[in-house]
């Protein structure tokens, strides 16, 4: 009985651990702590407006089927890589070094050249200093997958 109060405790802590901490994303054996963006509004807003990005975090996009995507940089200030993942989690496309764009609506898009479900932003950069490659693959944390 003893035990198994003490599995329960355990299972307990490790469960909370898990449901605290920021969800994260592997990328070429890099981990980075994401902000999820999986409604329409979410998406729309992105990262815009803000001043500066740790290097180890980035947001995820989620969209709720894979199509061709085309993202733009409207009020965003920092430069990004836009990377590109089909429902796989494969890599099919790259947007790297994307700057910053106040031009509102006349933001140029970039697209995707291959259908995608979800889209990663990190700080521009990051994907060369990756050394990334179309067929890369995202790990996604479990918590991630649950709420999809």
């Amino acid at each position: 009985m003893r035990f198994a109060v003490s599995l329960y405790a355990c299972v307990l802590l490790l469960a909370g651990c898990t449901t605290t901490g920021k969800p994260w994303v592997e990328l070429a054996g890099r981990r980075y702590a994401v902000e999820l963006a999986t409604t329409d509004a979410q998406r729309e807003r992105g990262l815009m407006f803000r001043q500066s990005m740790p290097s180890d975090q980035g947001m995820l996009f989620i969209h709720d089927r894979e199509e061709p995507q085309a993202y733009w940089m409207k009020n965003t200030l920092i430069p990004l890589d836009i990377l590109y993942f089909d429902s796989s989690r494969k890599l099919v496309s790259q947007q790297r070094g994307t700057p910053p764009c106040s031009l509102g609506d006349a933001c140029p898009p970039y697209p995707s050249i291959a259908p995608a479900r979800y889209v990663l932003e990190l700080n521009a950069g990051q994907a060369a200093a990756l050394h990334l490659q179309d067929g890369t693959e995202l790990r996604i944390d479990p918590q991630i997958a649950a709420v999809q």
